[in-house]
């Protein structure tokens, strides 16, 4: 054998045994959480909701599960636990469409939960890419088929976490890899799962949440240069098509778990803004409602409960960082509102609620 190919052979075995010692890395630390709940190692969780969601499907105990947007990023499984009684799992993504909602909530399914606490607004309806040309979510990784596998344990960038993690868990290194640890480097940074994608606790809530705040995303959004953007992705017939095949298909096909649907209590601005620099839009919105309301409240069991005419939340613009992010203080509020069923959703009176909101809307005037 020449010595170019015993040198060829030496670097095929070498890179075979690197690559072999990567899949051994990533299978017994499993820094998603993937095979197994931590055990031999300290647990560290991602703030990317998208790919940390399959891991916590899989090593998670839980018979609730709280799905939606920014909206509910913030909350703490350990609120919604002592609000509600449940054991629950917090799977909310921020900005997400329901085609990834509801492909992630499938993957839930299978664990086989009691309850779904889903919180939805028109705009989770638009158009998306199907769930394996979304470039955001592993959806592989949520199949748990050969693909996913393999692209997990053979990932070099999943290994350095493994490595890291490793690190943390001996005990005199892991005082400065804490330190070390950002979430820039590292995608796992957070050794508590109450903690994923929770505020910190000096967070500057007062600074943030403001009525100025509040008053200044209207601003932004009804300039004429940018309030093109109110429309976007407003378009009635897909958002039933994708309303009919994300949520109503996912409600009928487990009939054996309750679904808490909530429409959360956006500031009256989000609603003025359409008003006053796209009507058509808000036409729209209305109109989905006055669709999605009946139907949704043909399933026995659903629980519907609208938020959005709640004047003294959505009147008040110091609940408010922008027209529709609401504070954490609001997210506790939100929580004992679902465990009063408090804003249920009259089934014999499906529209009362929106007729309310209505009202509001035509009769709100700003402030000079």
């Amino acid at each position: 054998m020449s010595v170019s190919a015993k040198n060829l052979r030496r670097f095929l075995c070498a890179t075979a045994t690197i690559i072999l010692m990567v899949a051994a890395l990533n299978f017994v630390v499993d820094p998603l959480q993937l095979f197994r709940p931590a055990r031999w190692f300290p647990a560290m969780y991602s703030v990317d909701s998208r790919m940390q969601d399959a891991g916590l499907i899989r090593s998670q105990q839980f018979d609730t599960v709280l799905m939606g947007t920014s909206l509910a990023i913030h909350f703490r499984q350990s609120d919604i636990d002592r609000a509600l009684g449940v054991r629950s799992l917090k799977l909310a993504m921020t900005g997400s469409n329901s085609r990834e909602q509801g492909f992630v909530l499938a993957a839930a399914m299978e664990r086989r939960p009691k309850r779904v606490v889903w919180q939805m607004d028109d705009w989770i309806f638009r158009d998306a890419p199907k769930i394996d040309f979304d470039v955001h979510i592993p959806a592989d990784l949520y199949r748990r088929n050969a693909k996913g596998v393999a692209g997990y344990l053979f990932s070099g960038a999943m290994a350095r976490e493994s490595l890291w993690i490793l690190a943390r868990a001996i005990p005199l290194s892991e005082p400065i890899v804490a330190r070390l640890t950002n979430g820039v480097m590292f995608k796992f940074s957070i050794s508590g799962i109450d903690d994923i994608n929770a505020l910190r606790p000096d967070f500057d809530v007062a600074g943030f949440y403001n009525a100025k705040s509040a008053a200044a995303a209207f601003r932004r959004l009804t300039d004429p240069a940018r309030s093109g953007s109110i429309a976007e992705g407003y378009i009635y017939d897909a958002m039933v098509r994708n309303f009919e095949r994300d949520a109503v298909a996912l409600i009928e096909n487990n009939p054996h778990v309750t679904f808490d649907i909530y429409f959360a209590p956006y500031s009256i601005l989000h609603f003025v803004a359409m008003r006053n620099a796209s009507p058509a839009t808000l036409t729209i919105a209305y109109d989905f409602t006055a669709y999605a309301f009946p139907r949704l409240l043909q399933f026995p069991n659903v629980r519907l409960h609208d938020f959005r005419d709640v004047k003294e939340i959505t009147h008040d613009l110091g609940n408010y960082g922008d027209v529709i992010h609401h504070s954490p203080a609001i997210d506790l509020t939100i929580l004992a509102w679902l465990a009063e069923r408090k804003y249920v959703v009259d089934r014999t009176k499906p529209l009362a609620s929106l007729d309310r909101l209505k009202a509001q809307v035509e009769a709100y005037k700003l402030e000079r």
